[in-house]
């Protein structure tokens, strides 16, 4: 499975803004975005003037890095995105949200994402009575994740499982935190995706 190995905060300071990546750092004083505002590199805090293609191109690479995806599989994503009907730039988001991953790390059952695709890899969860170990596996509406009875006695997954029971996920999921049991009840409106990316404008570039 290939994915990115750099260092995260690199990431974040690149976009200026928290992405999230590394859970509960982010919230800390060790923040690196907090403690070097300032993108990375020789010149990181020099003043660059961006054009219409930059601004684009920082769109994708900020929803490429949120999701945690690499270029080539993200193009797929919005190539399919774009035979879909509706508005392209929104599919693009709803099938990025529906990522098993994204949706353990939705649920709060993974302190960051990079977190919930470790445990899906290591196959802590069941979709539909099967184990699925593909972080990329797209979810339904009716589908029903389940954690292994196995994985109920890991330290780490009783301690998200607690934490999950203390937060209210998105209204496209459901979750009953006691029986480890969640379920995909709708497919997620725009106004209920929280990523902070300007869809049009990734779909502006992937147009030129």
């Amino acid at each position: 499975m290939a994915r990115y190995t750099g260092a995260v905060c690199r990431q974040c300071r690149r976009e200026g803004l928290k992405l999230y990546l590394k859970g509960d750092r982010c919230y800390s004083t060790k923040c690196g975005v907090d403690r070097r505002t300032y993108a990375p590199g020789q010149h990181g805090q020099g003043r660059k003037k961006v054009s219409e293609y930059g601004l684009q191109l920082r769109e994708k690479q900020k929803a490429r890095r949120i999701y945690g995806i690499l270029e080539g599989q993200f193009r797929r994503y919005f190539a399919r995105a774009e035979r879909q009907p509706g508005v392209t730039g929104e599919n693009l988001l709803r099938l990025l949200e529906r990522r098993l991953d994204n949706v353990v790390y939705r649920l709060g059952l993974g302190a960051s994402r990079n977190e919930a695709r470790q445990l899906v890899r290591h196959g802590h969860f069941i979709v539909n009575g099967r184990k699925v170990n593909i972080p990329s596996y797209l979810l339904r509406v009716g589908d029903v994740i389940t954690v292994r009875d196995k994985s109920k006695e890991s330290p780490r997954v009783k301690e998200l499982l607690e934490r999950a029971a203390e937060r209210t996920p998105p209204a496209w999921l459901e979750l009953e935190a006691d029986q480890a049991i969640a379920r995909v009840v709708a497919l997620p409106a725009r106004d209920q995706i929280d990523a902070p990316v300007q869809e049009h404008l990734i779909v502006e570039l992937y147009s030129r």
